[in-house]
């Protein structure tokens, strides 16, 4: 089940729900919603939801759908996505934390296959046809993300340290640490 934006902000001045966020620390520290709990999908934690009326948030409404469905066969019943995610409670002008911003996790999906595919050329040219491999691979795991919304690059890249400190990465243009 989902929820808009303006009917969660509805909910919330009433106090009626609990807010879990699942993306990365560092997304969180970029724009949360206020009183949201991080619970990032790799640490989802069913016993601590169970009793409560919640709302699952990540930042376009993908990892808050996968964290529905594993809570829900955790047996947690009362679970609502937000629908659009953050940007969609960004795009309604509905107050929010704000602090450093951080590339997405699709950004550094696309920066990585990017990298991987281009250093697998110029190697599979120049130093040994089996790196051709490389890109190959990347391509496989494009296709397999593409028809199965799960993407094992994304939950790698997860649990890189540049995306678990909470508002302390990165300005926007870059990923450093």
């Amino acid at each position: 089940m989902k929820i808009t934006a303006k009917e969660l902000k509805e909910e919330l001045d009433h106090g009626r729900v609990k807010l879990v966020d699942v993306r990365t620390p560092a997304e969180y520290g970029a724009l949360h919603i206020e009183g949201s709990e991080l619970m990032p999908l790799g640490s989802l934690r069913p016993d601590d939801l169970k009793d409560h009326d919640c709302v699952i948030i990540c930042r376009s409404g993908k990892r808050a759908e996968m964290a529905r469905s594993q809570l829900a066969s955790a047996g947690c019943e009362r679970l609502r996505v937000l629908e659009g995610g953050v940007l969609a409670w960004d795009a309604a002008g509905l107050p929010a934390n704000r602090g450093a911003a951080v590339l997405s996790l699709e950004r550094q999906v696309r920066i990585a296959v990017g990298m991987m595919v281009v250093v697998g050329i110029v190697l599979g040219e120049w130093v040994h046809p089996g790196f051709f491999g490389l890109a190959a691979f990347c391509g496989v795991g494009l296709v397999v993300a593409g028809f199965t919304d799960w993407c094992g690059m994304a939950m790698l890249l997860a649990k890189a340290p540049w995306n678990q400190r909470a508002g302390e990465v990165g300005n926007g243009k870059s990923c450093s640490v």
